[in-house]
């Protein structure tokens, strides 16, 4: 295997590979909006880059000076990076949710949040609120015509893609009833061959419980609903994303078990009382997309936790599914701080390949590497389908638990690594990567990673080479201020500006 990286971190007065105390200011509110042309650029954008990036993530953790108990409960701020004739504009703006113009009128929280924030006045003024705040937190897609803000509990806000300004809550022409939630994590079928070879986007709906239903989406690329299926499974589901392939939706049943009494009685977030169960396995289920096929088909893998997949495919009579996965879920602790984790103390996410022979029945799993990393992001056109090449974020260094300083091409065919590192002041996101207009090899394009610098307390836009990846950056585009650590983003080949 050939591991090949661009920086190597400046350890000597630090035995990690990052500052602590840089990575937690990445965590600090952004208070503003703003909209400019990015004029301090280390490189050249290429020309033939042309379209916007969306990113989403928790941009307000504190409200009215009180902070949140986690990030995972801070309001949304979409980002959008604008690229046109080799330049590039910027515009950020908060999702106007109903709760966020409310809080921000009275200075202080009025909603609980899922991962432990609380309500002043202790359990008393918790007890029995069961109200969810709807945070349009966690990742944003332009598919239909709209821009939607998406958080996997409610429904989706749409935004006006030029302005960024808050439209209002969708329920996708009627698809969507009051409060029926749409996940944060579609996938899009690239050439469906359901509807001979056009692409769609699939999207889900957990309604957990004792039993737990699971609705399945799909929309073509007008925005009309074209197959929907639903199918209920015993015991409480935890599942943050799936994956496809063109016969199947792909859901890993985390083994978690949840209390919800310490929650009614205002103690703690809905979050604080999920328990990860390691002793359990994994089920994993695969609901046809074919309406004619009404087999659903479930086994058994030790996968330990999972919150993202990379991608999944189908050959010779095997399914293959590639996932991020931990050793154990970390509990939310009530009376800790985010800011003050112990990273040598978790679990690494690692990513590990799963097979399921369809005639066999037999289940295998393999190591695909080893490092700590994060936010798989595979060629658009690959996915559900076989592919080569695998972007994500990933530790610095090569053994142990860290913050995501570095970006990976792992080249899953050859065994070869590429870096490119940040490090020690750079703190990754998402990898994003963008085909080359007419490109024919897999990994022709660009990927796009926003990364904050601890030690100017901003942020940046990496444009890296994708064929290229441990070579210098092709472009930085540097902020006039830092964007909170975000979760995640897409690229729409339309320039709204």
């Amino acid at each position: 295997m050939i591991d090949t990286i661009t920086q190597k971190a400046n350890t000597a007065h630090n035995s990690k590979s990052y500052y602590p105390e840089e990575w937690q200011q990445g965590y600090k509110t952004q208070p503003n909006e703003y909209e400019y042309q990015i004029e301090d650029i280390e490189g050249k954008i290429p020309s033939e880059l042309e379209g916007t990036l969306f990113r989403n993530g928790p941009g307000r953790l504190d409200i009215g000076g009180t902070p949140i108990k986690h990030p995972f409960d801070g309001d949304g701020m979409i980002n959008a990076f604008y690229f046109k004739d080799g330049k590039a504009y910027y515009r950020n703006r908060y999702v106007r949710t109903k709760a966020y113009v409310e809080e921000e009128k009275a200075g202080k929280p009025l909603y609980r949040g899922v991962f432990g924030t609380q309500k002043p006045g202790g359990w008393l003024s918790n007890a029995f609120d069961f109200r969810l705040k709807n945070i349009a937190n966690t990742n944003i897609i332009y598919w239909g015509d709209k821009l939607l803000a998406l958080w996997e509990a409610a429904e989706p806000h749409r935004l006006d893609p030029s302005t960024l300004k808050t439209i209002g809550i969708d329920y996708l022409d009627g698809v969507l009833k009051e409060g029926e939630a749409f996940a944060a994590h579609p996938w899009i079928d690239p050439h469906c061959e359901l509807d001979n070879g056009e692409p769609c986007l699939i999207n889900f709906r957990i309604e957990p419980g004792l039993s737990s239903k699971i609705t399945v989406f799909e929309f073509s690329s007008q925005g009309k609903l074209l197959r929907r299926r639903s199918h209920s499974v015993p015991g409480f589901c935890f599942i943050h994303d799936f994956a496809i392939t063109p016969n199947y939706c792909i859901f890993f049943q985390n083994a978690v078990s949840f209390n919800p009494l310490p929650f009614a009685f205002g103690l703690q977030g809905a979050g604080e009382c999920v328990k990860f169960q390691p002793k359990e396995p994994t089920n994993v289920i695969l609901i046809p997309r074919n309406p004619e096929n009404k087999k659903v088909i479930n086994f058994k893998v030790e996968s330990g936790f999972v919150f993202h997949h990379a991608n999944a495919f189908e050959t010779d009579g095997k399914l293959y599914i590639d996932s991020i996965a931990y050793k154990s879920l970390p509990q939310v602790q009530p009376d800790t701080n985010y800011k003050d984790v112990d990273f040598a103390l978790l679990d690494p996410g690692q990513l590990w390949r799963f097979s399921y022979d369809f005639q066999t029945k037999k289940v295998e799993r393999k190591l695909l590497e080893s490092r700590c990393c994060e936010f798989p992001y595979v060629h658009p056109d690959k996915a559900g389908k076989a592919y080569r090449y695998l972007f994500m974020g990933i530790s610095h260094e090569a053994t142990g638990n860290a913050p995501l300083q570095a970006i990976m091409k792992a080249d899953l065919q050859t065994g070869d690594r590429a870096i490119h590192s940040f490090a020690p002041h750079g703190y990754v996101s998402e990898p994003i990567f963008v085909p080359k207009p007419s490109a024919t090899e897999e990994d022709a394009g660009w990927v796009l990673t926003l990364v904050y610098d601890g030690s100017q307390h901003r942020s940046s836009l990496a444009i890296l080479d994708g064929q290229n990846l441990a070579g210098d950056a092709i472009a930085r585009l540097h902020l006039k201020h830092h964007i909170p650590y975000g979760l995640h983003g897409s690229w729409c080949d339309r320039v709204f500006i």
